[in-house]
């Protein structure tokens, strides 16, 4: 069993992340996997509602009770100065010793 942290973020992650879940959906019942998803509703709103971009014990939680992340977008208008994107993005990958955000690409 796979162990999955799912973090739309804002805007256009919510978006994806829904369909990123059901092509997922797709392979688990094609290839007879067990992933188990936990949502966490870290971004613009929580952060607006809270004033805490990721909350203590966050990275924690995620690097010792998940195998994987699956992060969809962070940015929000009604958030100039976007810290709350900063605060979640660049402190999962600090927090994490994640120093690489490689994309596919195809030339």
């Amino acid at each position: 069993m796979a162990r999955i942290a799912v973090v739309p973020g804002d805007g256009v992650g919510h978006e994806v992340m829904s369909l990123a879940l059901s092509v997922l959906q797709v392979v688990v019942r094609r290839f007879e996997l067990e992933l188990v998803f936990t949502h966490f509703g870290w971004g613009a709103d929580y952060y607006l509602q809270t004033g805490i971009g990721l909350p203590e014990g966050g990275v924690k939680q995620l690097g010792e009770n998940f195998d994987s992340i699956l992060f969809g977008a962070v940015g929000d208008p009604r958030i100039p100065s976007q810290v709350h994107a900063r605060e979640i993005l660049l402190g999962l990958r600090f927090g994490l010793d994640l120093f690489i955000n490689l994309r596919p690409c195809t030339l």
